[in-house]
């Protein structure tokens, strides 16, 4: 995404940072996608379309996720993705951890 970001319209923020300010919970930060859209904390797919209408290539999918079908459809399969994602994980480090990858420096 930040590639996509030619125009340098998102600030991206690593919650996981002790450093970092928090303006909610940060486990609660963690556990979810969250973005904040003109003084607005949102949360998953609301989060997701909010950042894609700040990249122009992304700006449709983001324009149609202001419709409550559209939205509730994605936060649907974001929350699928949720429960998947410590299995995701969990391969991602195996795949890293084989013998004769490159190590990405």
């Amino acid at each position: 995404m930040r590639r996509l970001d030619g125009r340098g319209a998102i600030t991206f923020v690593d919650a996981s940072d002790p450093a970092i300010g928090c303006p909610a919970d940060r486990e609660a930060l963690l556990a979810r996608f969250h973005a904040d859209e003109n003084g607005q904390l949102l949360s998953g797919a609301a989060a997701f379309a909010a950042m894609w209408r700040a990249i122009p290539l992304l700006r449709p999918l983001g324009l149609a996720a202001r419709n409550p079908l559209v939205l509730a459809g994605l936060e649907r399969l974001y929350r699928g993705f949720l429960r998947g994602r410590p299995k995701l994980q969990a391969l991602a480090r195996q795949l890293e951890r084989r013998p004769g990858r490159p190590r990405a420096s």
